[in-house]
């Protein structure tokens, strides 16, 4: 029911209207007991008058109000006043991106800040098991300062009954306008379906959302940005959803000057397979801080060189599996004392390869392989004379192993930044020293010194003793000589030396 101006909720005094939300009418009201603005949500009456919907959707506002993130409008708390239940959150000023778009596609660089923020929005809520199911330019809000709130995280989970509910129509009682959607044909009780352009296909087929619906949600919101144009459209919400099924993004509406990182990225997130699309946005918010920090011209085959497994097929990873650990097993049966053979097979399914780190690595004598688990959360020890794995937990979110020289211990670059360390028998991880930006190769010497490349492209190469400590700038890259970065170093045998691959900037 409208509310109006002046009207008290609890300690709230409404004092206009912001519009419709996705569960109900949005006001602008003042917090008169903190003396701060806020905004109202005021639920539908659906909402207050079906206990079993309206206690979870509390427990999902509960959730919720523990998220704390810059890019994530807060929840402040639930009021209940006079029979009326309004959702209190924080007043977040500025266009929605819907808003912006409306004028055309966003510039490049502009594009890109914008989507690094929502990827890390949306990699805060996926940490703590929430899923947006709804994200779409018109839940995402752009400050004049540049930065993005991104809204609405988790509140179109609940849907009840077996048909479209008063709740899920649009202002004027039309369902194809509605922000969330509901059909007898492709839902069930308990099931949302978000605003059919940004809908995954499994959520057009009625099937239940994850982070990777979120995902393929994003990419569409990216290529929308982009464009100025929406990826799937149609006349109504059938011929979308259809759309959103069948067909493929027009990609040759994307600007000439689009980084083929970029292309490449959109291809992956837009995966109507959602076992083969992207399924972390860690992966996504790096690749986008990469194009980013490339220098102009740059961004697309420098990446491209030194991260070619982003495009590798199931085939060519097992592929690339098997060749190491047949190149170990070679060197095995070398050995004079005494020769002997070893086989090693790793399903490529019990693995995973992100986009730009090497996920594998084996021990100077060839006797181990170390490669990031299928989960992306532990890393797998595989010792060549052994038929079972041991895999290694509690590290957070390692990626791109590498053993000392003992090969007793591992080192491993977390998502968050952080160079660690930790045994090959387990045990916690040890923190090393923080990285000044995403990890590109790291490699362990003979005395102790752990030399790294991250992708700051001022710093090049980098060293750091594994004790810990903090880190010395060992190489910069020369812009004279046309030197982009430095990446993927490897000490050559005796560790009086380092190798390392020079990204050119032309």
């Amino acid at each position: 029911m409208p509310i109006s101006t002046g009207t008290r909720l609890g300690p709230y005094e409404v004092t206009g209207t912001l519009g419709v939300g996705g569960m109900g009418e949005v006001y602008r009201a003042t917090d008169t007991s903190l003396g701060r603005s806020v905004a109202l949500k005021v639920l539908p009456e659906a909402f207050a008058h079906d206990a079993d919907r309206l206690a979870r959707f509390e427990r999902e506002a509960r959730t919720l109000a523990a998220l704390n993130h810059p890019n994530i409008a807060a929840v402040y708390g639930l009021e209940k006043s006079s029979g009326v239940h309004a959702l209190v959150m924080e007043l977040v000023d500025g266009p929605t991106l819907a808003d912006r778009i409306v004028h055309g596609a966003i510039p490049l660089d502009e594009a890109l800040a914008i989507a690094k923020q929502i990827a890390e929005a949306l990699e805060a809520a996926h940490e703590q098991g929430i899923v947006h199911r709804d994200l779409k330019p018109a839940n995402i809000k752009v400050r004049d300062d540049g930065a993005v709130k991104v809204l609405d995280f988790g509140l179109a989970k609940q849907a009840s009954g077996p048909g479209p509910q008063a709740s899920d129509r649009g202002p004027d009682g039309i369902l194809s306008q509605s922000p969330t959607i509901t059909t007898p044909a492709m839902t069930m009780a308990g099931m949302i379906l978000g605003t059919a352009a940004y809908m995954s296909p499994e959520q057009a087929k009625g099937r239940p959302a994850d982070k990777r619906s979120d995902i393929w949600a994003f990419g569409c919101v990216l290529y929308e940005t982009l464009t100025g144009r929406r990826a799937f459209e149609g006349d109504d919400v059938t011929d979308t959803l259809a759309f959103v099924i069948t067909k493929e993004p027009d990609w040759t509406r994307l600007p000439p000057k689009t980084p083929a990182t970029v292309r490449r990225l959109l291809r992956r997130m837009l995966t109507k397979d959602r076992r083969q699309r992207l399924s972390d946005v860690a992966a996504i918010r790096l690749d986008v801080e990469e194009t980013l920090a490339a220098p102009v011209g740059v961004a697309t085959d420098a990446a491209l060189a030194t991260t070619w497994r982003r495009t590798a097929s199931i085939a060519a990873t097992a592929a690339l599996v098997v060749g190491l650990a047949a190149a170990a097993a070679a060197w095995w049966a070398t050995r004079p004392d005494p020769p002997r053979m070893t086989r090693l097979s790793i399903s490529a399914a019990a693995m995973t390869l992100s986009s730009n780190n090497r996920d594998i690595a084996i021990t100077r004598d060839g006797s181990r392989v170390v490669y990031l688990g299928n989960n992306g959360t532990q890393l797998v020890v595989r010792a060549m004379d052994q038929l079972e794995p041991t895999p290694l937990t509690g590290l957070g979110s390692p990626t791109a192993p590498f053993f000392s020289p003992d090969g007793q211990s591992i080192g491993f670059v977390d998502l968050g930044f952080d160079l660690k360390k930790v045994r090959i028998t387990g045990g916690p991880a040890v923190r090393i020293c923080r990285l000044d930006g995403a990890g590109r190769g790291a490699s362990w010497g003979p005395d102790g010194t752990i030399v790294f490349a991250t992708s700051t492209t001022l710093t090049g190469l980098q060293q750091v003793s594994a004790a810990g400590g903090e880190p010395t700038v060992l190489t910069k890259p020369d812009a004279a000589r046309g030197e982009g970065d430095h990446y993927w170093p490897e000490f050559l045998p005796g560790g009086r030396a380092v190798l390392f691959t020079v990204v050119a900037t032309t």
